[in-house]
């Protein structure tokens, strides 16, 4: 075997890999900010997705503090620091939204005076980096996608935490119209896509009469061109393309496409099989879809890689449990139910809705299985005066007399 040939030929081959991957990324970078191929902005990206929010903001910091005035920096530790809040909050179940029962539900969440100041600081601090390049240059694609992206996110967060819709549905429309602008300017800047196929998709599914209380009336919206946008956003996005496939997935589950929703969201588990939530909704993709046996399985499956040391970071368990029990009432399994939905309910890290939540449907299932002095005690909790409200008048009601069954 001649050494040196096979030397030189690996020599040729490895500087012709180096080149074209040094060309796809240049093409990339056409494309999109160049801070988002930035190495440490995707391992922080990496951390994110895999629901380990602390170690992903050290890394964004980091990038902040180096670039301190490219506003694609602070949007990284904005979109941080919202889910983080979120996922703490019980907020990033999309079981909650994929029915629009959401947008008249009582829930209240208490977001700490610390979190709240630190995502408006960074929200204004990424629109105000946004605006000072536009002013130099009303055509920079990256300052106006900067800014489409800190405007989505903050409307994300006012209307999951403060159910502020009129003030989210105007903001994502402005977000919407800045990403717009940066697809005239550049028809491949994927990223940009997001925001208006989640518009797109948004505004053609709500009532009238809910564009009316949110004050969008006139906004164009189309489903299937919101689903169109975000598939593409999905397959070329740089920053979005995850974030894009959830929100698809969402779509799909909303209007009971459930074999799209779960192709969509198999892609997410496999690609992150860490991640507690990508986990989650296939389960909940799944129990949706009526295919209850596979649905409970897949929750144990959840649970169990959850009692793995370091498996999950911060697992959120007690929607897995929630979820479970969901599926288990489905199926007539009452003493399977109320003994999930209490283990849902003493998740030491569980939020004080779902708390209760739990709570009110445990009571439920014990007086199904008669054992009234049980569900008493749970009703009672659920009642109680302090903290989310949302579930006392349900649990007055059965303090009076017993839950029948539906």
């Amino acid at each position: 075997m001649d050494v040196k040939k096979w030397m030189s030929r690996l020599g040729v081959l490895g500087i012709t890999v180096g080149l074209g991957a040094t060309m796809c990324l240049a093409q990339v970078n056409q494309h999109t900010d160049p801070l988002n191929v930035d190495p440490e902005v995707r391992q922080g990206y990496e951390r994110f997705y895999n629901l380990d929010f602390d170690a992903a903001l050290r890394h964004w910091d980091n990038v902040a503090h180096q670039h301190p005035n490219d506003p694609m920096a602070w949007d990284y530790l904005l979109v941080g620091t919202i889910f983080r809040e979120l996922y703490r909050q019980d907020l990033l179940d999309t079981t909650y939204y994929a029915h629009d029962s959401f947008l008249m539900n009582k829930r209240q969440v208490s977001v700490s005076d610390d979190a709240r100041k630190q995502i408006e600081a960074l929200t204004d601090k990424a629109i105000a980096l946004s605006n000072d390049r536009l002013k130099t240059d009303e055509k920079d694609k990256n300052a106006l996608f900067a800014r489409s992206y800190a405007k989505g996110m903050h409307a994300a967060f006012v209307v999951l935490v403060d159910h502020a819709y009129a003030s989210g549905a105007r903001q994502g429309y402005s977000s919407r119209n800045d990403a717009e602008d940066v697809l005239k300017i550049d028809p491949k800047y994927s990223d940009a896509e997001m925001a208006i196929g989640i518009q797109q998709f948004a505004v053609a599914s709500l009532p009238r009469f809910v564009r009316l209380m949110v004050g969008i009336v006139g906004v164009g919206g189309n489903k299937e061109r919101g689903l169109a946008l975000l598939k593409d956003s999905a397959a070329h996005g740089v920053v979005t393309s995850v974030e894009s496939r959830v929100a698809l997935s969402l779509f799909l589950r909303h209007d009971s496409r459930y074999p799209e929703a779960l192709q969509v969201e198999r892609s997410l588990s496999e690609q992150y099989p860490h991640d507690f939530l990508f986990r989650l909704e296939v389960a909940n993709i799944l129990k949706d879809e009526g295919q209850g046996m596979q649905a409970i399985q897949e929750y144990h499956k959840v649970l169990d890689d959850a009692a793995k040391p370091g498996y999950f970071i911060e697992a959120r368990l007690q929607l897995a449990y929630f979820g479970l029990a969901e599926t288990q009432h489905g199926y007539n399994d009452i003493q399977g139910a109320a003994q999930n939905y209490l283990l849902a309910a003493e998740q030491h890290n569980c939020s004080d809705w779902l708390r209760k939540r739990a709570q009110l449907n445990a009571g439920e299932m014990f007086d199904l299985l008669h054992d009234r002095s049980q569900a008493v005690r749970l009703y009672q909790m659920a009642a109680a005066d302090s903290g989310d409200q949302s579930q006392a008048d349900a649990a007055r009601k059965y303090l009076r007399s017993p839950y029948k069954g539906k």
